[in-house]
């Protein structure tokens, strides 16, 4: 299985994030692929490979126009107005507050297009969106092109991000893109599986009226965990859409038996559906000992789910997205993809 990797993922590296009241080093640094880069090799599992440059044209398709300009100018903008640190929103729309108007003012920006405040812009945070979404559109290439699956080893994540909103970690989506490049290349179905522990509200907000892309999600319950405003189990999608999004939330200490029964329940429904292709957000933060999540999965459980999904025997993206036990991300995400090639 080729992987596809772009060292410009390290352009974004912010100093700090809002986590418990205080700053704190993001969770989500570079140093977490560097641990999976590690195992791949380790384990032998096949070729990295440089991705070329992000091709935006097929990302327009299903991406706000002004927040794709947003996320390129931010940082330029930000400094030209003296901000001194990094690019943080003190606040964002809430209810009965107008959504209509985008503000003129950097902050008033920030606040518009933001949906989650531990999540900063740094100077070369949009390289590094590009260098992300370059590598998931190589793997969706690759598999488009005959591979029976492809890696791509994406850094910042994209899952949370909407059409027009970052958050999350997330600046672009990388699963919504691939999902969409492959109905460009002439899928009539393609099904988005997101096993990150965090819903992927991002994805689900792309496809939500779009009967031709599924999304199934096994995540922690948005009672008790973000993004908290969505992932319940009666979103189900609208119009076209209805019907084609599926949500199991799941509760604190989850194992697991009841996440791989989750897990086979999704995959029946996503062979019922007749889906051609599948984009796996690959989160790997139901991890046991994940810092920022509370299912209890172990490393060999990994392995398991990827053969579960390998039988489903369709041409697969896997694409990077959570898992914040640094020094197991490796062997955790390495196991989803020798677990689907033992299938």
């Amino acid at each position: 299985m080729q992987t596809f990797f772009s060292e410009d993922h390290r352009y974004h590296f912010p100093q700090a994030e809002l986590s418990g009241g205080q700053f704190v080093t993001p969770y989500e640094r570079p140093s977490r692929v560097e641990f999976v880069l590690s195992r791949l090799k380790e384990r032998g599992l096949g070729d990295i490979v440089a991705p070329p440059g992000a091709d935006l044209k097929p990302a327009r398709r299903i991406l706000d126009e002004g927040f794709l300009r947003f996320l390129e100018t931010a940082w330029d903008e930000w400094k030209a107005a003296g901000m001194k640190g990094e690019v943080i929103a003190a606040g964002m729309p809430t209810r009965r507050q107008r959504h209509d108007r985008i503000p003129r003012n950097i902050d008033g920006k920030v606040e518009y297009y933001c949906h989650a405040s531990e999540t900063a812009i740094t100077q070369g945070t949009w390289r590094a969106a590009l260098s992300s979404l370059a590598s998931a559109q190589a793997a969706q290439r690759a598999v488009a092109g005959g591979a029976r699956a492809a890696f791509g080893l994406c850094r910042p994540p994209g899952h949370h991000a909407t059409s027009d909103q970052y958050g999350g970690y997330c600046f672009l989506n990388n699963a919504a893109v691939a999902a969409e490049m492959f109905r460009l290349d002439g899928a009539a179905r393609v099904a988005v599986l997101d096993i990150d522990f965090h819903h992927g509200n991002g994805t689900q907000d792309i496809f939500w009226r779009r009967g031709d892309v599924l999304f199934a999600s096994i995540h922690g319950d948005p009672l008790d965990s973000y993004p908290y405003f969505a992932g319940f189990a009666d979103e189900t999608g609208e119009g076209e859409g209805e019907g084609c999004t599926l949500n199991v939330p799941l509760p604190p200490g989850t194992g697991y038996g009841p996440w791989s029964a989750a897990l086979d329940d999704l995959i029946a429904r996503i062979r019922d559906f007749g889906a051609e292709a599948l984009v796996v957000s690959l989160g790997v933060d139901a991890y046991k000992d994940d810092p920022i999540s509370f299912f209890r999965l172990d490393s060999p459980d990994f392995t398991d789910a990827g053969r579960r999904i390998g039988r489903m025997g369709l041409p697969t993206v896997f694409l990077m997205e959570g898992g914040y036990a640094i020094e197991q991300v490796g062997v955790n995400t390495v196991n989803v993809l020798e677990g689907f090639l033992d299938a």
